[in-house]
């Protein structure tokens, strides 16, 4: 029940509001992100890459040492948003898509949205 330039503003902010450092310590994203395109206000996506540690065990032994990339893509769909998170290489994310996904959508909730996947 808002116009769509105020829940892209409201979705920014949500968005603005996840911690570089990460979620759980910097095990979740803890290689930050950045916004890669945003045309929200014209009705198009806005995309972000996010950057997972490449600290660990599993980014040493199947990444060289180097960040996981993940891709989230946000689309206006009607009077609703949909989101969409993916790893760009591998089998599994070890659940940090849904972390993260999980972590917005309570954010997105606190400012009053509804809607499927959203947090309980």
């Amino acid at each position: 029940s808002t116009s769509a330039t105020d829940a892209a503003s409201e979705l920014r902010a949500a968005l603005n509001a996840y911690p570089q450092e990460g979620l759980e310590d910097g095990k979740v994203d803890g290689g930050g992100y950045t916004v890669t395109s945003d045309a929200l206000g014209s009705g198009g996506s806005l995309q972000l890459e996010y950057r997972s540690s490449g600290k660990g065990f599993f980014a040493k032994s199947f990444n060289g040492g180097k960040p996981f990339v993940d891709d989230l893509v946000i689309e206006p769909n009607g009077s609703a948003f949909e989101f969409r998170s993916s790893s760009r290489l591998g089998d599994s994310d070890f659940g940090v898509n849904g972390k993260r996904l999980s972590y917005i959508g309570g954010l997105l909730k606190e400012k009053g949205w509804t809607g499927n996947g959203l947090p309980n």
